[in-house]
């Protein structure tokens, strides 16, 4: 009995042996799973070399940097339309006509009004060369002479008094004549001079009237591509000179091979922008391709919204090929500062400790947790990688953090 009882402790005593050891080992291979699974490939990056920038991006819309509202000087309803959208015009081309049969009428009855005007100027002018060629009077010399020669004659006795009497009263007729004539130059005078004043008022009177007829065909003031058509045929339009700023809106004309993108800057970085500063521009819609501009303005006002004040930037892009349309959302991002050929990791991998010094992680299967810390002098971030300026080398693992 004893012997069993000795031999069944020695049993215990080996089965609990055997299973510490099975646990030490189990716990062995749990940790070293639970440490190779911190260290999943997709939580690796290599040190590599190449070019990093730091910027600043302006988000905003693309707009023509010439853009004209167009609105009419005339009141009328729409009788033609000669353009649509996204097409080309030139400065001087017509683009709506408006009804035109009131203003045409108007400088119809004007015209003849002006017409009259003139006759009764060239009438005025006639009488006065007439009364002119009665003034000058040529016929009264001579008749002066017969007078004075009869009249001394008729001293003598030689001319008797009935011809006395014929010469004295043919020199006095045309003397009459010619006073008549003078005193009828002046009234002719005035008659002209108020002729030529009713044709200098009614050729005023038709030079706007026809102005007036001009504005109702509107014509493009650019060179650009219309951006909108904002009336139909048969829409009424009201005048610009009558209704101000409330009047119809007609199309709108932009010159889209300039273009800008305005966006905003914090104030912690607009220190470092400035004027013709280059640009690369992203849109939407063509996403593998980089558009390139320069800063052409910096608002010099900052303006303040909950509790950050930024400051308006305007990019500048050449748009030759027209693009860039109008109103389209772009993010135009502005060169503060770039590194060519320098190390760089993916910032997700860089620690930072309270006093700002940064380190990195990277692969250490001698340490308990399998990595260690290495301190690094970071560089420039662009938000998605850091500069590493020391303390790694190239093709280096580092890990990422969660």
């Amino acid at each position: 009995m004893a012997t069993q009882r000795k031999q069944k402790r020695k049993v215990w005593i080996w089965s609990g042996v055997i299973g510490l050891v099975i646990a030490v080992i189990l716990g062995v291979a749990v940790a070293a799973r639970g440490n190779s699974a911190k260290l999943e490939p997709s939580q690796l990056a290599k040190v590599e070399k190449g070019d990093i920038a730091r910027s600043v991006v302006a988000t905003g819309k693309v707009q023509p940097i010439t853009k004209v509202e167009l609105k009419s000087k005339a009141s009328g309803i729409v009788t033609r339309l000669d353009v649509d959208i996204n097409q080309h015009v030139k400065q001087g081309q017509v683009l709506a006509q408006l009804d035109q049969v009131e203003i045409l009428a108007q400088v119809n009855a004007q015209k003849a009004q002006l017409a009259a005007a003139e006759s009764n100027a060239r009438a005025a002018q006639a009488a006065i060369e007439y009364d002119k060629v009665n003034a000058e009077a040529p016929d009264l010399p001579m008749y002066k002479h017969t007078y004075d020669r009869a009249l001394s004659m008729s001293r003598d006795g030689v001319v008797s008094q009935q011809a006395l009497d014929d010469a004295q009263q043919k020199y006095l007729a045309a003397a009459n004549t010619r006073d008549k004539a003078v005193a009828q130059i002046a009234v002719d005078t005035s008659k002209l001079q108020q002729a030529l004043a009713q044709v200098q008022q009614s050729q005023a009177s038709l030079k706007q009237l026809e102005e007036q007829l001009s504005y109702t065909t509107i014509t493009s003031p650019m060179d650009g591509v219309i951006l909108s058509r904002d009336v139909e045929l048969g829409d009424a339009v009201s005048s610009i000179l009558v209704m101000g700023s409330t009047a119809t809106l007609v199309m709108t004309i932009g010159d889209t091979t300039q273009v800008y993108v305005q966006g905003k800057v914090d104030e912690s970085d607009i220190g470092k922008v400035y004027m013709s500063q280059p640009a690369r521009i992203k849109v939407e819609s063509f996403k593998d391709k980089t558009f390139l501009g320069k800063v052409t303005k910096i608002a010099p006002l900052g303006v303040e919204k909950d509790n950050v004040t930024t400051f308006e930037v305007r990019v500048s892009i050449d748009n030759p090929g027209g693009e860039l349309k109008a109103n389209m959302t772009a993010n135009a991002e502005i060169l503060l500062e770039e590194h060519k050929a320098v190390f760089t990791i993916p910032e997700q991998a860089v620690l930072y400790d309270k006093d700002r010094s940064a380190s990195v992680e990277v692969p250490d299967p001698k340490e308990k947790k399998g990595r260690r810390k290495v301190a690094i002098k970071a560089g420039i971030s662009n938000g998605t990688r850091t500069e590493v300026l020391s303390g790694l080398n190239a093709g280096e693992t580092v890990i990422l953090q969660q």
